[in-house]
């Protein structure tokens, strides 16, 4: 096991209450509503009308867009609706509603596939619908064909799971930790990488004994844990590249330029249970946490489960939720209702009562210099903030701005309760959208 080089990082609170809780299976929803935009591309076209039966596993929405994965169905059921909403994210989503028959009957489209060389092993990845599954939703088949493959020779693997309650990571190491080594060899086989490598904070000692254990077991010589501070954000791409390789990925650049596959832990698990049973991905290991739960659990979901289906498996509410934030609390995103529905990139859901989802009230900037310490890139979060209100763009183009990765730290760090990571955001998009006149 090897230690990796560091950036610099924070200390926050892990609040794993569920790494020793056992993933256990939700009973199928009397309705799903499955959305046709499951990955950071296009959004599929619905492959099923109103009034169709479908069945666990079939094909349900596609397009030809380059940048997309299909969507499968989660349940078997009928097709009652085919409707537009507004989704969690803010945007208009098309959502097939599906009320399910409880039988989970599996679609005859669901066959282990056979290949033989890259290109059918990208196709066959593609057809799984497998996404990034630590929350970018980037089509995995897309990265596992980059242009400059030839020059390509490590896969790095993000468990980390650094952000605070989040636990499904570990739990997949746990329970599934052979799924997670054959992903591995299926990648490095059909790329021909000479190296595999996965990266675990070391605050998770079971799931690197685990891991490190089936390698011994499985002869694995190529593969290797790499063990990484527990601080925040070791899993942020750049970060994790740096620390597994010692290579600088600057923003813009795509690990693969650096010769580097990148991947989520769960990501690669599913593409082995995949190439194992023929199963897409039709349901999500999620930690259901937060100090407004009255049952904290790891769930396996359906995807398209209402948001509020899960949290009564759960218990309910303990508390009135003043915030349930869909992936972790640095990075995740606050939703509007409860009512909206899990898709194939939400690792976590939190509940959070009035206290805990309180925004402390912003005072002075006092000069303390913390978030350019918290910074893994040293920017100056400040300056952003000045250049920003006085729109001056090259001055935030001088200082770098385009290199926030948004994690966060600055704004957990600062003193004052300054939003200094959502002003970083929107500096980003001043600059995007004066430089593209």
């Amino acid at each position: 096991m090897s230690q990796g080089k560091h950036l610099p990082s924070i200390l926050v609170p892990h609040h794993k209450n569920t790494s020793n809780l056992e993933t256990v299976v939700m009973p199928v929803p009397d309705v799903v509503k499955i959305c046709m935009s499951q990955s950071i591309g296009a959004p599929c076209k619905p492959l099923v009308a109103k009034g169709d039966h479908v069945k666990v596993g079939q094909r349900i929405g596609d397009t030809d867009a380059f940048v997309s994965a299909p969507v499968h169905s989660s349940v078997s059921g009928t097709v009652t609706d085919i409707v537009q909403s507004r989704g969690g994210m803010g945007g208009m989503e098309t959502l097939i509603v599906i009320e399910t028959d409880k039988k989970q009957e599996v679609s005859e489209e669901v066959q282990i596939p056979h290949v033989t060389n890259h290109a059918e092993f990208v196709k066959a990845v593609r057809d799984s619908g497998v996404v990034g599954l630590g929350g970018a939703s980037f089509p995995t088949h897309i990265k596992l064909n980059p242009k400059n493959l030839d020059e390509c020779d490590v896969l790095v693997v993000n468990a980390a799971e650094c952000e605070p309650y989040i636990t499904g990571d570990n739990r997949m190491m746990l329970e599934q930790g052979q799924d997670v080594l054959d992903g591995m060899k299926l990648i490095m086989k059909y790329l021909n990488l000479k190296k595999g490598i996965i990266g675990i904070e070391e605050n998770k000692p079971e799931a690197i004994e685990n891991m490190n254990n089936l390698i011994q077991q499985n002869g694995f010589d190529d593969i290797e844990v790499l063990a990484l501070q527990s601080r925040y954000p070791k899993g942020a791409e750049r970060v994790l590249v740096y620390e597994a390789t010692g290579k600088v990925m600057d923003a813009g650049v795509l690990p693969a330029q650096l010769g580097v596959i990148l991947d989520n832990v769960s990501t690669v698990a599913i593409i082995a249970e995949f190439f194992k049973t023929g199963m897409p991905i039709v349901r999500r290991r999620i930690t259901v946490d937060g100090d407004a739960v009255a049952e904290p659990k790891n769930v396996f979901v359906p995807i398209g489960t209402q948001i509020a289906d899960v949290m009564e498996f759960c218990g309910g509410y303990k508390k009135e939720p003043k915030k349930i934030v869909m992936g972790g609390p640095m990075m995740g995103r606050a939703t509007n209702s409860d009512e909206n529905v899990t898709m194939k990139n939400t690792g976590s859901l939190l509940a959070f009562g009035k206290e805990a989802a309180e925004v402390k009230v912003e005072t002075g900037c006092i000069n303390c210099g913390r978030c350019i310490s918290a910074c893994p890139f040293k920017l100056m979060p400040v300056i952003f903030a000045e250049a920003y209100n006085r729109k001056d763009v090259e001055r935030l183009q001088k200082f770098n701005v385009m290199q926030c990765m948004g994690c966060g730290s600055c704004s957990y760090i600062c003193p004052a309760r300054r939003p200094l990571s959502f002003v970083n955001t929107l500096a980003k998009g001043m600059v995007k959208e004066a430089t593209s006149k």
